[in-house]
């Protein structure tokens, strides 16, 4: 993880936390990264989570090997990159802290000690002299928190991109990480965390795209260093609320097991028609894999039992996480079951008819509990609706 013999890796894995930000699940952990610069002046780039603090004081005092930072850099403030700035600061009380003026702001929020007066507060544009190399400053505000910035080193060409183009999982588990290994966790990532954000990711990538960047080091993941417009491409189909794939996106919310049934049923249907279909079972998952997939894909075809005359917790609770991650942009078809006063599907398409660019599929399919023979219209209208 070395970027180079003057750029060292002193980042931490953390393979024993269950979820990110209390809510996103990390079977294969996640990476707190940190990195040291040595030049004329020393430079560390953001600190560690509190569960990693010991680890990572001992990796950058053995790296440091007697010499003294005269730089801590902070890009963000969310307590998993910064909660041991007051350790670092402490220890070395001539380092100065580097960060954005909003940053300078919000320091004192963190700590029982103020040490913003310690601290260089830049804008755009700011450039901070280390000798012979230079670190330029670009502000990155709500990517995704207000006080964001990245920092691009000159003489490497590395963007330290902060939050950004960061995945789950923590490097130690992973031999090789390949496009494919980085791609599910870092859209994961992306989509949950910072989904919301996209106009201000895109204006980020523009500032980017003026600069020469030979590798992106970002905060949680692997340094990225070849293929770097693979990376940037999928920011910005994300950043633009785009689909990347042509497919059927089937998530279901079912009790006992009728709406499980049916929805399978209606899958192969949908894969005989030639269609590529995704069912995902919204009880037994993860809303955050839920969410993940809805924005991969073109279209959706979302079910729900009616339950307390409303929308099953599971759906209603998948519905939510798309409205604040500003789901757009896709085609939506609506299935509900009801055993006595189904009302599932209007409900659903309240939500969806808030969405920006939703291309809702008519009909809405009812079921009273198991499909019949008399629902096979339906069932096939709503299929040549879902058509490309």
């Amino acid at each position: 993880m070395d970027i180079s013999d003057r750029i060292k890796y002193v980042g931490c894995d953390d393979t024993t936390l269950d979820l990110f930000e209390g809510q996103y699940p990390i079977p294969t952990g996640v990476s707190y990264n940190s990195y040291i610069i040595f030049d004329e002046k020393i430079v560390v780039m953001d600190t560690v989570d509190k569960r990693a603090g010991d680890e990572w004081l001992k990796k950058i005092e053995a790296a440091l090997d007697g010499k003294t930072p005269d730089y801590l850099v902070v890009q963000h403030l969310e307590p998993d990159h910064s909660a041991n700035i007051a350790a670092l600061a402490d220890k070395y009380p001539d380092m100065q802290l580097v960060g954005s003026v909003k940053t300078k702001a919000m320091l004192p929020q963190f700590f029982d000690k103020d040490y913003s007066d310690r601290m260089l507060a830049m804008k755009e544009g700011d450039v901070l002299d280390l000798g012979k190399d230079k670190l330029h400053f670009v502000m990155a505000p709500m990517v995704h928190w207000p006080e964001v910035m990245v920092t691009y080193e000159e003489k490497e060409k590395v963007l330290f991109a902060a939050d950004g183009f960061g995945c789950f999982g923590a490097l130690s588990l992973h031999d090789k990480w390949t496009e494919d290994d980085w791609l599910e966790e870092a859209r994961r990532y992306y989509l949950n965390i910072v989904g919301k954000y996209g106009a201000q990711v895109l204006q980020l990538l523009n500032k980017a795209a003026g600069l020469d960047i030979a590798k992106i080091a970002p905060l949680h993941g692997p340094v990225l260093t070849e293929d770097l417009g693979f990376y940037i491409g999928k920011y910005q189909v994300w950043a633009s609320y785009e689909p990347e794939e042509s497919a059927i996106f089937m998530p279901y919310a079912s009790a006992h097991g009728h709406t499980k049934a049916e929805v399978l049923r209606f899958a192969e249907e949908l894969k005989e028609a030639g269609e590529t279909v995704v069912p995902f079972d919204l009880t037994r998952n993860d809303v955050s894999y839920a969410v993940e997939k809805a924005f991969e894909y073109d279209r959706m075809i979302l079910t729900s039992i009616t339950y307390d005359a409303s929308i099953y917790p599971a759906a209603e609770d998948f519905i939510y996480h798309l409205e604040i991650k500003n789901y757009q942009n896709r085609k939506v078809g609506l299935i509900e079951n009801g055993s006595w006063a189904p009302s599932a599907g209007k409900k659903m398409k309240e939500h969806f008819e808030k969405m920006k660019n939703i291309t809702l599929a008519e009909p809405i399919v009812t079921i009273k509990t198991t499909r019949k023979p008399a629902d096979q219209e339906a069932f096939t209208a709503l299929m040549n609706a879902m058509k490309n």
